[in-house]
């Protein structure tokens, strides 16, 4: 996608933890950028540097409002839908908040956009599209996908969505499925919640499940980088990569860094049982990344770094 034929562009979920990271590059890139966000899980303070920009405009409204969006998707070259309940615990006890907010905040999207003639769109989606893959690390054409949150499934709705709404209304769709994301402005997560518990107290940790959970984790800033590398340099009508580092960590791990980074010793660390954190957890997730790397792309900091990293800037 040649940068001259995109200039206009919509952000959904601007204003949210990865939103508003995505946001700052497209602004400092040129781009004429609007955000919109019902802020009920993003914050307006984190946008607040572009407000005063010429060429930025925050739109408060929701995905569910379809003439507010239709509205918002008007004269846009591009959509970067970023917007979603990032929280995958969620789903075991609000079966319905995943439908409204993923799966039907997004056909809501694409048919503003299929209404305006916008024809661009790139999706954050997740790793747990594959469910408990089988094959380490999970290339972007595993299969079956079998996902076991509602989290996952809202997810890959929303993909089946997109590439159905590609071929159908000629559109072209990047689809980003990502690793554990983490850093700055981020709101909850293993290491928000550490941070929490080690505040209330120093002393000791609980940790979900037996501390044993592998996973990928990638700083926000690795991650915008890949998104934009991705949608300037494959044009494909539908564009499918993973996004995460090339190695793994334990929550146990995660612990002991954050602890470090505390200035805390002889942490004893509890562990509540089981191979699961909660009810739809993937114990073990790596993505291959081989995709994005063979196009020229890759992570310049590993799981361990960019976990390290966000502590720092948590605290």
């Amino acid at each position: 996608m040649a940068q001259k034929d995109i200039q206009k562009i919509l952000v959904t979920g601007g204003a949210g933890f990865i939103g508003s990271h995505l946001v700052d590059r497209l602004v400092t890139d040129g781009y004429e950028v609007t955000v919109f966000d019902n802020l009920s899980s993003g914050n307006k303070k984190y946008i607040e540097s572009n407000l005063d920009k010429s060429d930025f405009t925050f739109l408060e409204g929701d995905l569910l409002d379809e003439p507010a969006l239709n509205k918002a998707c008007n004269g846009m070259d591009m959509v970067y839908h970023v917007a979603a309940n990032p929280d995958v615990r969620l789903g075991a006890e609000n079966t319905k908040v995943h439908f409204d907010q993923n799966i039907r905040a997004t056909y809501n999207l694409l048919e503003a956009m299929r209404k305006n003639e916008v024809n661009n769109l790139a999706f954050t989606s997740t790793s747990t599209v594959y469910g408990e893959a089988t094959v380490m690390p999970t290339p972007e054409d595993y299969g079956p996908l079998v996902p076991i949150s509602l989290y996952g499934a809202s997810k890959l709705a929303c993909e089946a969505l997109i590439t159905s709404y590609s071929h159908t209304f000629d559109m072209n769709c990047w689809l980003f499925r990502f690793a554990n994301i983490i850093g700055s402005r981020s709101n909850h997560g293993i290491i928000f919640d550490f941070i929490n518990k080690l505040r209330a107290n120093p002393q000791s940790l609980e940790i979900l499940g037996d501390g044993k959970q592998s996973k990928s984790y990638l700083h926000v800033s690795e991650c915008v980088n890949a998104i934009l590398f991705a949608v300037e340099d494959s044009r494909d009508t539908v564009n499918i990569f993973n996004i995460g580092s090339e190695d793994t960590i334990s929550a146990t791990r995660i612990g002991e860094i954050v602890a470090e980074e505390m200035g805390l010793q002889d942490v004893e660390f509890t562990y509540t049982g089981g191979s699961r954190g909660w009810k739809g957890d993937v114990p073990k997730m790596q993505l291959g990344v081989d995709k994005l790397i063979n196009l020229g792309w890759k992570p310049e900091i590993d799981s361990g770094g960019s976990v390290r990293q966000t502590v720092r800037e948590l605290l």
